[in-house]
């Protein structure tokens, strides 16, 4: 992790860096487990940013209007938000065609995060799937 990325971290209410790292980590994991080349971290928008070769960005952040709530970001003008609607809306909250919305008191549902991460980080690959072969 490097200065600005770490800075970032630091920066976040000490209740709250604990769950984006976690979202940090699963991101790292799903590079390592599918073999996705090298992460590029670096801060877009202000926000810890995460892109694989052939994948879309990731982003993640928490923001003090929203103090309840942190965020997975992804690009607007991909399938992707809409995917994870249709997939997962019985269980996740969204916000437009951009965010993953997270509750700061709810458990993170792990497995269904981690396959949303995993769609975008394979997103070149597999943009041209119906639901992105999931």
């Amino acid at each position: 992790m490097n200065a600005e990325i770490k800075a970032k971290f630091d920066s976040y209410p000490k209740h709250i860096k604990p769950l984006i790292l976690q979202l940090r980590e699963i991101v790292f994991s799903i590079a390592k487990d599918f073999d996705l080349g090298e992460v590029d971290e670096t801060l877009k928008w202000g926000e810890p940013s995460y892109r694989v070769k052939n994948g879309s960005p990731v982003r993640m952040d928490w923001k003090p209007k929203s103090p309840n709530q942190y965020f997975l970001l992804f690009h607007c003008q991909t399938k992707l938000v809409d995917t994870f609607r249709e997939l997962y809306s019985d269980s996740l909250e969204f916000e437009g065609n951009r965010a993953i919305v997270l509750n700061v008191d709810k458990a993170l549902p792990r497995p269904i995060i981690r396959h949303c991460i995993e769609l975008a980080m394979r997103y070149k690959n597999i943009k041209h799937l119906p639901l992105l072969g999931a």
